[in-house]
C-alpha cells in the first residue's frame, strides 16, 4: 500500500538492514484525512523517506552493533576459501599469462 504524504507516529520495534521497519501503537495520518489508530504496522524500507527521532533518544547507546559475529575458526576458514578479503589459495600460476612452453 503506497499512500503519498502519509505520516506515521509510533514506536519502532525493529529495523532490518533493508530499512524495513516494524512499528507498534501507530497513528497513521493520510494526507487530508483523519488519523487512524493501529496496533502494529510493517513498512517496506524503500518507501520510507525519513525518520524523525526525539532529541531525548540516547543514540550513542542504541546504535551499537549487537549482531553475532563469527568465531575465529569460521573467519579463518572463510579466509582460506578467498571470501571477503582473505588471501585464498589461488591457481598456482599467477594471473594473465599464457600456458607457457612447458619447460
Amino acid at each position: 500500500m503506497r499512500i503519498p504524504g502519509t505520516i506515521l507516529h509510533g514506536t519502532i520495534t525493529s529495523v532490518s538492514p533493508q530499512m524495513n521497519t516494524a512499528l507498534r501503537t501507530v497513528k497513521m495520518t493520510p494526507r487530508g484525512q483523519d488519523p487512524i489508530s493501529l496496533d502494529t504496522m510493517n513498512i517496506r524500507g524503500s518507501t520510507i523517506r525519513y525518520f524523525i527521532l526525539p532529541d531525548s533518544l540516547p543514540l550513542d547507546t542504541l546504535l551499537i552493533d549487537d549482531s553475532v559475529k563469527p568465531k575465529n575458526k569460521a573467519r579463518k576458514e572463510a579466509a582460506d576459501r578467498g571470501v571477503r578479503g582473505g588471501p585464498g589459495r589461488g591457481r598456482g600460476r599467477g594471473r594473465g599469462r599464457g600456458r607457457g612452453r612447458g619447460r
